[in-house]
């Protein structure tokens, strides 16, 4: 049997409902709603943690954030770790990547560190800004475009609104289709990632995706007055000052400032989707549409308001956890299918070695997605865990915050001593009869045993997430 290529295609802070087939009819993303159309959506996939580092690092090992130890943004994953692109590489795939990795420290110009990431093709760019040499896009856009790279070598905020011809996205497109059409190795099967940096902030896009929403009337914030006074105090700080004060929170931002950060943010989606259509496009000319598994994800969520917060931080909202994944696998996926089961990001890796033949390590804590996929699987998990530890700027005291989703609750505590010295606290929600996550049930009398016996899971959830890959070799 022929072994299916494999397409992973990766947004950076994309909310789940940042695309149309999510229900959201202001986007315009006419080529993810035909992926979907083709494919599997999963309306329920959480990502690990809620910034970007440990989030991929719990994508490409198939770990917890807890297991695989790359607790932060600025921590490098131990060398020891095993990458699931390196397993598909050693079995015969020819491996590739574009855009960001994020599987180390790389602030200040600093080289990301690379392991053994079975990548023959790596042309790596954190992000579209001023930094390390090695940066891929700014090669690139130096040799085609080098009026425009002086330009934004003096003002890097330039690169946010940079032509489309020039535009970071637009070159995660061409080097993929430069992978389809020239670069891959034709006596292989592949396995590409193709990893976007939109929409990520600061927020801005070229102007003709700007002019694409001047007229559009965009879904509202989602809060109500007075909603931070029975949440965790560090979400009322954050809202005056984001990022651990290193950003302008929400209380810095006028509605009209607001309201233009929001039109930016839906131009980046839709331009991402111009270059996924391409993409798709260019497999589809290379006669590879029919044998490629293709996936669409983000690794994770932004407030863009929502809950009077902005960007991310130890937030454990749907907009900030919650992120699209959906799987076009020909001859596997029923065209048009969802699946409302709790599935996680963890489950990516298992699920690619899976279609490539290949058998799951016991170091992998993911479940592969294949059963659910073929429309199957009735004794799937019912829960998803998200895990923070100080994971983006650093606060003081720091935040811990652990998340757990089971059946329509979603409990999340901030912890308190002796992780960290802030007090003890937490929210719970009812997500039927409360989605939008406004009224926080943690101190209700009336869900004193709701939260019990999901604090009682969390525990056992903890415990099933340990790590225990280390192969016992006898009873003593």
């Amino acid at each position: 049997m022929q072994r299916p290529n494999i397409l992973l295609i990766s947004t950076d802070q994309q909310r789940f409902d940042m695309v149309g087939a999510y229900g959201n009819t202001a986007v315009s993303t006419p080529n993810l709603d035909r992926l979907a159309e083709q494919g599997v959506l999963f309306e329920n996939c959480y990502v690990q943690n809620p910034v970007c580092a440990p989030s991929r690092a719990s994508l490409m090992t198939g770990r917890h954030v807890s297991a695989h130890g790359l607790h932060a943004n600025g921590v490098d994953l131990a060398a020891h770790e095993e990458l699931f692109s390196k397993r598909l590489a050693d079995a015969g795939y020819d491996c590739g990547l574009v855009g960001k990795l994020h599987l180390g420290a790389c602030f200040g110009g600093r080289a990301e560190p690379r392991l053994d990431d079975g990548f023959r093709v790596f042309r790596w760019a954190h992000d579209p800004y001023p930094g390390s040499p090695t940066n891929a896009y700014h090669q690139w856009l130096q040799g085609r475009h080098p009026d425009l790279y002086s330009d934004t070598l003096q003002q890097p905020r330039l690169f946010d609104s940079m032509p489309t011809h020039a535009h970071y996205s637009h070159w995660i497109g061409e080097e993929t289709i430069d992978f389809l059409r020239s670069s891959r190795d034709r006596d292989k099967p592949f396995f590409f990632v193709a990893n976007f940096f939109d929409p990520h902030h600061g927020f801005g896009a070229p102007e003709e995706y700007i002019r694409r929403y001047d007229d559009v009337d965009l879904p509202p914030v989602v809060t109500r007055d007075g909603e931070l006074d029975s949440k965790p105090p560090i979400q009322t700080e954050a809202s005056q000052r984001s990022y651990g004060g290193h950003a302008p929170g929400y209380t810095s931002y006028s509605p009209e400032a607001l309201q233009e950060v929001r039109k930016a943010y839906y131009a980046m989606v839709s331009l991402v989707d111009d270059e996924v259509g391409r993409v798709l496009d260019a497999l589809a000319d290379e006669g590879l549409a029919d044998n490629t598994v293709v996936v669409f994800t983000s690794d994770h969520g932004e407030m863009l308001g929502d809950h009077q917060l902005m960007l991310k931080g130890p937030f454990m909202y749907e907009c900030a956890v919650r992120v699209p994944l959906i799987v076009r696998w020909p001859g596997i996926a029923s065209p048009g299918a969802r699946r409302s089961e709790l599935v996680q990001w963890v489950d990516l890796a298992p699920t690619f070695l899976q279609a490539a033949g290949l058998p799951v390590p016991p170091a992998i804590q993911g479940a592969s997605l294949e059963g659910l996929i073929r429309g199957g699987d009735p004794d799937w998990r019912d829960w998803a865990m998200c895990q923070y530890r100080d994971s983006g700027h650093p606060y003081d005291p720091p935040v811990h915050v652990t998340m757990l989703r089971h059946d329509r609750w979603k409990l999340v505590v901030h912890h308190g001593r002796p992780a960290t010295a802030r007090a003890y606290t937490g929210e719970l929600y009812d997500l039927q009869a409360d989605p939008d996550e406004l009224t926080n049930l943690w101190d209700d009398e009336a869900y004193r045993s709701t939260r019990g016996a999901l604090q009682e899971k969390l525990i056992d959830v903890l415990v099933a997430t340990e790590d225990r890959s280390n192969p016992r070799l006898a009873h003593w």
